[in-house]
């Protein structure tokens, strides 16, 4: 069968006013001792996500929280109405900068969108760091904090390949949202780790996603009642596998592998709902993010660079000569 791809609508809201960023999203809390700017106020550090309901964005955002509690800073915390909302993001940094932050971590949406806004922030003097997802150039930002998306991409890929043994592969790929760096690295990182390439003849199908678990679900069900020879499928995240997941429920020797985990993929991984998942760790992100930012208010302190927060794979299934831990292991260090 020829190479099919199957678009899945993107709803992109724009966001009509910096109030409802404000509303929607925003984190003031503070605790701890008191972290202060020369002028004597509390250090402000901005969030910007590319969601506030994606349960991976909840964690990092809840971590980055109870970290800047820790320094006695305030966190701000802002996000897109939806997984490609760049001008929300736009509309939140430049919200943020008139809230005299001193730093902004930020999770482009798209790594291409955000860069005027990113560059007239630093030009006031605020440090910008990109959590979990680089920006094109990364030299747009002072900073990224993030997973080796590539590395986890090829990780995966080698599972799903060797997790087939010697059946003749019939791949689709889920991906999440065009323009993101993080999409690109582990779609080709996975292309990488099973040895394709984008022309393969093995690949039988792909699909944007958004990393949504149900537009996930209904382009497994149209790519599959289309070819129902398909037996491995690549993931952007475990919504969209949770979504291949369902849409292939009751057919069994299909390989679905995955990136994240969080509790709930690893649960996902344990139950056999999928083969793998690729751990990440954004509880590491927001802290070194938060910790950065403040080091920079005390110090004048930058980071600089790209600093991988690692990964790794989770299965109960191991495939020789793949390093993996099993879900029990997963499930003490999910998102840690």
């Amino acid at each position: 069968m020829g190479h099919l791809r199957i678009p899945v609508r993107v709803s992109v809201v724009t966001v009509a006013g910096l109030a409802l960023l404000v509303t929607g999203c925003t984190s003031t809390k503070s605790g701890g001792s008191d972290t202060s700017t020369a002028s004597g106020g509390k250090v402000s550090i901005g969030l910007v996500t590319k969601t506030n309901s994606n349960p991976y964005f909840v964690k990092l955002r809840e971590s980055a929280q109870a970290e800047a509690d820790k320094h006695g800073a305030k966190l701000i915390a802002l996000a897109g109405k939806s997984d490609g909302d760049n001008q929300g993001q736009v509309d939140a940094i430049n919200n943020l900068v008139t809230q005299g932050v001193k730093g902004i971590l930020i999770t482009p949406s798209n790594s291409t969108g955000v860069l005027s806004a990113i560059k007239a922030a630093r030009d006031k003097g605020i440090i910008v760091i990109a959590l979990d997802t680089a920006t094109d150039p990364a030299s747009a930002v002072d900073a990224t904090f993030a997973t080796d998306n590539k590395a986890a991409g090829v990780k995966q890929g080698k599972y799903v390949k060797g997790a087939l043994g010697d059946k003749t592969p019939a791949v689709v790929l889920l991906d999440g949202t065009p323009g993101s760096t993080v999409d690109d690295l582990r779609h080709n990182g996975f292309l990488e780790g099973f040895g394709l390439t984008s022309g393969s003849s093995e690949i039988k199908g792909t699909a944007v996603t958004n990393g949504d678990q149900t537009k996930a679900q209904t382009a497994m069900e149209n790519l599959y009642q289309r070819d129902k020879d398909i037996n491995a499928v690549y993931t952007i995240n475990e919504p969209a596998a949770a979504g291949a997941a369902q849409a292939l429920s009751g057919k069994s020797g299909v390989v679905i592998g995955s990136i994240d985990g969080s509790c709930t993929g690893v649960s996902n991984v344990k139950s056999g709902k999928f083969a793998a998942t690729v751990m990440q760790f954004p509880k590491k992100m927001a802290q070194q993010g938060v910790d950065a930012v403040v080091d920079y208010a005390e110090n004048g302190k930058k980071p600089s660079g790209f600093i991988d927060t690692g990964s790794q794979l989770i299965t109960d299934k191991p495939v020789s000569g793949l390093d993996s831990k099993d879900t029990a292991w997963g499930l003490k260090n999910c998102w840690g």
